[in-house]
């Protein structure tokens, strides 16, 4: 297995060979002869769709068209658009042009989010080099066609944007062969923030449509790793945060939530599973996945197999028993997929089958799309333990506007809702799509001002959160222990 530094190559079918032609090609082509190859690479998707196609081989064809579009946006500067090509005179963005953060690559692993454009992560790019599938509208319709139910927002506007293997799962699950879910958290802080609730808004989502049981890994240990955190505070911090997690309304019947403190050293097929993926993932290997260096303390480094053995049915035998051939689906943020695709590659050489994902976008920071919020900085983050007037306060001295400098000047043009942070937060949270194509709009032609986009994203997620709150205080201890303990779950495979 080929490997490259913070990410490893993307998955190919097999017998499938690898873009490195393509990619030589393109470095050696004008704008207009990139457009032109475009062209035609589009055109062989349509071909091959319209034939019925095998699935790998349509995959490998868009995943080409993908990065040609990436390399032509890279060329000039310019969004591929069919039936327009590049201007004579267009600037090769290679020769010194500048290009608002588009010749940089993001950077995206599972510690550290950044990209120097005010729009956010090139999600389209990171398909690409992660070699995952884009969710299509084609997918979005079967999973309502399957589950009976709307889609989730997030799935409508694309939160939710990427997969591996849904398809499969679906097909499965249409013959009666039931799957389960799989996410976790990174217990670093004793709160956690609006951020925080996307994958488990969306898992309780999947969770009740599709009727499967789920397990939540809070990877204690791995913040003591990473962190300068006590081993005690870490265990605290994971039993705080599952407070939180409980209050977004799982089924104490069909989930278990674990701290890893807790779960490794009583549960012999939990760890048996550690080893065993361990074994088959050298140093080399997680260096190039992960970017470890020799300094590195020897638990970081191991780490990753711990993260991975819950997506094997038979690490958890008092739910699933023996068996080993029960598929999961881990929802999760782009960023945790090295993980997952080490999982995928070591799982048919211990005999499992490979977990599935769907991935999210990232939360931004209230200053802006170029990285994620984080729990580390109060001024980046709106927390679930948060007071209206904090909420308030916070989205009106840091939430970054796309607005106009005077009144006058959004009155005429208009403001930029593709990188308003608050105009970013009601897509994630503002349930009503009319609602939010009509706030866009009015944005946009200037009748709305970045004050009263504001003050909705405020009267937003100030009830949000303080049902939330609400809803943990209702959370006991013994309800913790309850979801916490080591259980049989209410479930039909």
């Amino acid at each position: 297995m080929k490997l490259r530094n913070r990410a490893a190559s993307p998955e190919l079918p097999a017998g499938v060979k690898k873009m490195t032609d393509s990619q030589e090609e393109v470095g050696a082509m004008t704008p207009l002869q990139l457009y032109e190859r475009l062209n035609a690479q589009g055109e062989q998707v349509r071909c091959l769709k319209t034939a019925k196609a095998e699935k790998a081989e349509i995959d490998v064809a868009v995943q080409l068209l993908l990065k040609l579009k990436t390399d032509y946006k890279h060329l000039t500067g310019q969004d591929y658009k069919a039936g327009c090509p590049p201007p004579e005179n267009v600037v090769n963005q290679d020769n010194g042009a500048a290009t608002d953060g588009i010749d940089e690559e993001d950077n995206v692993d599972p510690w550290n989010v950044s990209t120097s454009n005010a729009k956010g992560v090139d999600y389209d790019k990171l398909i690409v080099r992660f070699g995952s599938s884009k969710i299509e509208t084609e997918l979005v319709d079967r999973i309502e066609k399957v589950t009976g139910q709307k889609p989730h927002r997030f799935l409508r506007r694309g939160i939710f944007f990427s997969h591996r293997d849904m398809h499969q799962v679906l097909d499965a699950y249409e013959k009666n062969k039931s799957f389960y879910l799989y996410t976790g958290r990174g217990p670093s802080s004793e709160a956690m923030h609006v951020g925080h609730l996307i994958p488990f808004i969306f898992t309780k989502w999947l969770q009740d449509v599709f009727d499967i049981p789920l397990v939540i890994q809070l990877t204690d240990d791995e913040k003591y790793l990473w962190k300068d955190l006590a081993i005690e505070e870490c265990h605290r911090f994971a039993v705080e945060n599952a407070k939180d997690i409980i209050a977004c309304g799982f089924d104490v019947n069909k989930t278990f939530i674990f701290s890893d403190f807790d779960y490794m050293g009583s549960s012999p097929e939990f760890y048996r599973n550690v080893v065993k993926i361990q074994k088959h993932v050298t140093y080399n290997q997680v260096k190039g996945i992960f970017g470890f260096t020799d300094s590195d303390c020897i638990g970081k480094i191991s780490f990753p197999a711990i993260q991975a053995a819950p997506s094997f049915s038979n690490s958890f035998p008092q739910i699933f028993g023996g068996r080993k051939d029960v598929q999961c689906l881990i929802p999760c943020a782009i960023d945790q997929d090295p993980y997952f695709r080490m999982t995928r590659d070591v799982a048919p050489r211990i005999g499992y089958p490979k977990p599935a994902l769907l991935h999210s976008s990232f939360f931004p920071a209230l200053q802006g799309a170029q990285t994620k919020m984080s729990a580390s900085d109060a001024n980046s983050s709106i927390f679930l333990t948060d007071t209206p007037k904090q909420i308030k306060n916070k989205i009106n001295k840091h939430a970054f506007s796309g607005g106009k400098d005077t009144i006058e000047e959004h009155r005429k043009f208009g403001g930029n809702p593709d990188v308003d942070v608050s105009f970013m937060y009601l897509t994630f949270f503002l349930d009503d799509d009319e609602q939010l194509e009509k706030i866009k709009q009015d944005y946009s032609s200037g009748a709305l001002l970045t004050g009263e986009l504001k003050k909705i994203l405020i009267e937003t997620l100030q009830p949000m959160i303080a049902q939330h709150q609400e809803r943990r205080k209702q959370v006991t201890e013994e309800t913790v222990k309850q979801f916490m303990t080591p259980r049989p779950l209410n479930f039909k495979l």
